[in-house]
């Protein structure tokens, strides 16, 4: 692989990773930790993610629970919780935190593969627009006479393979999180 496409293949990775964040903070009827790194607590001042200011366990599989390493902020967690889209109610017990999964209704599954395939296509997107940008580049030194018409065509031709690997990435992953949907 040529130097001047390693950067852009860097890039496209770095999408597929996004959506796999993405992915793994929608809730799909059982409990998943990863649910809870979008929700920030005001901690002395900071916005601070939930799992950054306690230990987040799951005892059981559709159940969460937060155990805050200061237990002052149990009200701020439970209000960050409450203020969030997750859509659950967590319960105080004056030392952790419980949040219980209820099953996903047909409706909210339907919602919810909406939204995976909305974040699956952003990041098509995202991976073909850097596309546009390594071939702009590539064009641009071939203007300047820094590489030769054929190197031009390898290179599309290279940056174009990878486009598409990552593209048929976002594919599987988003499959993979519809049928998890589905399973429930």
């Amino acid at each position: 692989m040529r130097p001047e496409v390693k950067e852009f293949e860097e890039r496209m990775q770095k999408s597929v990773a996004v959506v796999g964040e993405e992915f793994a903070a929608v809730r799909a009827g059982r409990a998943n930790p990863a649910v809870l790194d979008k929700i920030t607590v005001d901690y002395y001042g900071t916005p601070t993610p939930v799992p950054q200011i306690g230990s987040v366990s799951v005892p059981e599989p559709r159940m969460l629970m937060i155990q805050p390493w200061d237990a002052s902020i149990l009200k701020a967690v439970e209000k960050a919780i409450l203020a969030s889209d997750l859509g659950i109610t967590p319960s105080n017990d004056g030392k952790c935190i419980r949040l219980a999964f209820p099953q996903l209704t047909e409706e909210r599954r339907r919602d919810l593969i909406k939204q995976v395939k909305k974040i699956g296509e952003e990041g098509k997107v995202a991976v073909r627009n850097i596309r546009r940008d390594a071939i702009d580049k590539f064009k641009a030194m071939k203007k300047k006479s820094e590489i030769t018409e054929d190197d031009l065509k390898i290179l599309e031709d290279e940056i174009q393979k990878i486009t598409d690997k990552s593209c048929k990435d976002i594919d599987i992953m988003t499959e993979k999180k519809e049928k998890e949907l589905l399973e429930f």
